[in-house]
């Protein structure tokens, strides 16, 4: 496991300045979501978590990152600071045994905040199995809702918990890749190690 990111680690600051610049005093009232860097095969991921659970998986090359932490930090409530918990230290454990092909679903604890279609939308990206694709229309007969594709799909982008919550398994219906915010190469690379790590037969997965 890979402490180094201690919550006054000023590397770590110095690194992602933008992520804590308004975080000079706490306010008793404001949630607290301590943020760490998790190395993966992919390169490095940011993680945050406040005292429910996860709230944040991302690789920092995903675009509109900052406008991301922000938008999150207005639902929460919250400051960010550079620490590590419980919660992410099972987060960083359990992203370990995934890229070793070990784990195939997550049990550390989530926090997501959002409105209740948010969540069905992000509850059905859960139920994908590992090793499997759906497109947005077969998402949207998941959650009896085939006139929301569109709705679906613009949420599935707001999920803020890369490979946990797994909107990296939805595909276009023709089969085509279709945009991830990290960029395609890494979608196409989890894809296809979760089906080389599955038991579910050749021609399963899109």
């Amino acid at each position: 496991m890979n402490n180094a990111f201690a919550p006054n680690n000023m590397d770590f600051n110095d690194r992602y300045p933008w992520i804590f610049r308004e975080t000079a005093e706490l306010p008793i009232e404001k949630t607290i979501i301590n943020i760490t860097e998790i190395p993966t095969p992919l390169g490095p991921m940011l993680a945050g978590s406040t005292s429910e659970g996860v709230c944040l998986l991302e690789f920092t090359n995903r675009i509109r990152l900052e406008k991301e932490f922000i938008e999150l930090q207005k639902l929460l409530n919250a400051v960010m600071v550079a620490g590590r918990d419980s919660y992410l230290n099972q987060l960083e454990n359990e992203l370990t045994e995934y890229f070793e092909g070990k784990r195939k679903s997550f049990s550390v604890p989530l926090h997501t905040p959002g409105n209740d279609f948010a969540q069905a939308v992000w509850k059905t990206l859960q139920e994908i199995p590992y090793g499997k694709t759906c497109s947005y229309k077969e998402q949207a007969e998941m959650m009896n809702n085939p006139k929301a594709i569109r709705a679906i799909a613009s949420t599935n982008g707001r999920n803020r918990l890369a490979i946990i919550v797994p909107c990296h398994r939805v595909i276009g219906s023709d089969g085509n890749m279709t945009g991830y915010a990290a960029g395609i190469d890494k979608k196409k690379w989890l894809l296809k190690f979760e089906r080389d790590n599955s038991e579910i037969a050749d021609g399963f997965l899109f």
